[in-house]
């Protein structure tokens, strides 16, 4: 059951990363190691979501993570874990604005 609850913060941690419209994009891209540094960087900034509200840790690097670390990582499988809609009021919370039908790896918001 706690691998459950790891599994489902990182599903909503990197759901809701790659929903913001506003996250600074790079020129050149990242590269893989930075995508990996930045997924675990919010992995551990934002384990209180699964127990309540963000920290303002975690809402700090819902705003600076880049997009394109974090869609790819979005499958039809890890969705089954995520509230979408609990998921927007998160980043809402945070001070993000969610568009509406953003496409994220396996999900586009309602």
């Amino acid at each position: 059951m706690r691998g459950m609850k790891g599994i489902s913060l990182v599903l909503l941690l990197g759901l809701g990363l790659g929903l913001m419209l506003e996250m600074r994009m790079v020129d050149a891209g990242l590269n893989a190691r930075q995508c990996k540094e930045e997924r675990r960087l919010g992995v551990s900034a934002c384990s209180s979501i699964i127990h309540g509200n963000p920290t303002r840790q975690c809402c700090y690097r819902i705003r600076v993570t880049h997009v394109e670390c974090v869609c790819p990582v979005i499958t039809p499988q890890l969705l089954a874990f995520i509230d979408i809609h609990r998921l927007i009021r998160i980043i809402q919370g945070c001070g993000r604005r969610v568009p509406r039908h953003f496409k994220c790896g396996s999900i586009t918001t309602p």
